[in-house]
């Protein structure tokens, strides 16, 4: 269940559309953290980045263009763990220097930037991306360099690397469970809109598979370029096909979130009539759009402010001590918040920083997060609880349906006729990144 981001690239990896027509080619400077002994601009020449006196990560985000309104909120969750985990003695007795780059919302410069980390600012792991676009293009450099990414965003699945950790939901960690849900309580008739590129595709393309196969029913499918608000035809589609109501599934990313909930309300289709789910709006996004277009609506997540833990309230009151009252937490901030803590606790299980020990010691880490608890597992994915949420009048979620405990990722999605039956496991050297159950 995910985010106001993804944007900008059209059906990476999946429709052959040329990807330079969408790219910008803004390739920008880097930083480092507030108050970091080191910045990337000096790297080059840099000496291993676990020796001297502390080791040096990777942070890669979009910090600017059309991304940047989600992505840097990660930025700030990953940077508060990394504050905590220094002020309590470092790693291995050493400080994090984390090396922060920025994606610009522009994919080649992803790439660009992390064969920069690794090749010169000599990181011993990255944590980054958003889009599943921008994680397919730095996943050929990670894999070329036999080096590590924590990706912390849900996502279409349909992947399974030796070099990403992934701590965002599989499709049936977040998608799945939301249209059982949604099957149940508030109908069977479903019209299904996305933003034009690989993850709302492949989204969808589950979705249909699933309502196929328990007796739900497509009415519609519409996708928008990414960025694009010109939402009109959309809401005049959706009337057509559920002239007396019925489920949307929204997986749009970005902007056009803003201009559909708008003229959502503005059509009279209000949501106890005609209930929106959404997988990339959280917390963050329903501030930016505004909380009056979107009480009542759905979304289906891991994670939510509201969870009620003890985990969850330290989590919540160092952010907001951190950044300020009025900031809000999200499941992808979680994600990515706790990504750090299990590079932490990998690292000194394997009482190294050498990345095939840190692989290796990965597996099998389980921490108590603000979620509940998760626990990393051979396929490189966590054991995530579900939970929809409804938007309530503060522009938080209340908590409607929640799994009883942690459910187990499934990469390689069981509904779809080419990947049924496939799995992955990285311990196991017979079996690797798919391999037939």
């Amino acid at each position: 269940m995910s985010k106001l981001g993804r944007r900008k690239f059209l059906l990476y990896g999946s429709t052959g559309v040329v990807a330079s027509l969408l790219l910008k080619g803004c390739a920008q400077g880097s930083d480092t953290g507030t108050g970091d002994p080191a910045s990337s601009s000096d790297t080059s020449d840099a000496a291993p980045a676990a020796t001297g006196d502390g080791i040096k990560v990777g942070i890669l985000h979009s910090l600017s263009g059309t991304m940047a309104i989600s992505e840097t909120t990660v930025v700030d969750a990953e940077m508060l763990a990394i504050d905590e985990i220094n002020a309590a003695g470092g790693v291995l007795g050493k400080q994090i220097i984390p090396i922060k780059e920025d994606g610009a919302s522009d994919w080649p410069t992803f790439a660009e930037k992390a064969a920069k980390l690794i090749d010169n600012d000599k990181v011993v792991t990255v944590f980054g991306c958003w889009t599943s676009s921008s994680r397919k293009a730095v996943l050929p450099v990670f894999e070329s360099k036999k080096h590590m990414l924590w990706y912390p965003v849900q996502y279409e699945g349909q992947e399974c690397s030796n070099y990403v950790f992934y701590t965002g939901a599989t499709p049936n960690q977040q998608i799945e469970p939301a249209v059982d849900w949604l099957l149940e309580n508030k109908g069977k008739d479903f019209f299904l809109v996305g933003s034009d590129y690989v993850f709302p595709r492949t989204a969808n393309t589950i979705i249909k598979e699933q309502l196929a196969a328990k007796g739900g029913k497509t009415v519609g499918e519409d996708y928008l370029p990414l960025g694009d608000t010109e939402v009109t035809a959309i809401i005049t589609k959706i009337k057509v096909a559920l002239p007396n109501g019925g489920v949307i599934f929204n997986s749009l990313n970005g902007d056009s979130n803003v201009s559909f909930f708008k003229q959502m309300q503005g059509a009279g289709l209000e949501p106890d009539k005609y209930p929106v789910m959404s997988v990339s709006i959280a917390e963050e996004e329903v501030k930016q759009i505004g909380k009056e277009y979107l009480v009542g609506h759905y979304a289906s997540w891991n994670y939510f402010q509201t969870v009620e833990s003890p985990e969850n309230d330290k989590f919540v009151k160092a952010f907001k001590a951190k950044y300020g009252e009025e900031r809000v937490t999200n499941d992808p901030m979680e994600a990515a918040y706790i990504m750090v803590y299990l590079w932490k606790q990998a690292v000194e299980a394997a009482g190294t920083t050498d990345i095939e020990a840190v692989r290796k010691a990965a597996v099998g880490q389980e921490l108590a997060a603000p979620e509940g608890k998760v626990k990393l597992l051979p396929n490189h994915h966590i054991s995530k609880t579900v939970r929809i949420g409804q938007v309530r009048d503060d522009g938080l979620f209340d908590i409607v349906s929640s799994s009883e405990g942690a459910v187990d990722p499934v990469p390689w999605n069981q509904y779809v006729k080419e990947t049924k039956g496939f799995a992955c496991d990285w311990t196991d050297p017979n079996k690797g990144g798919k391999y037939k159950v």
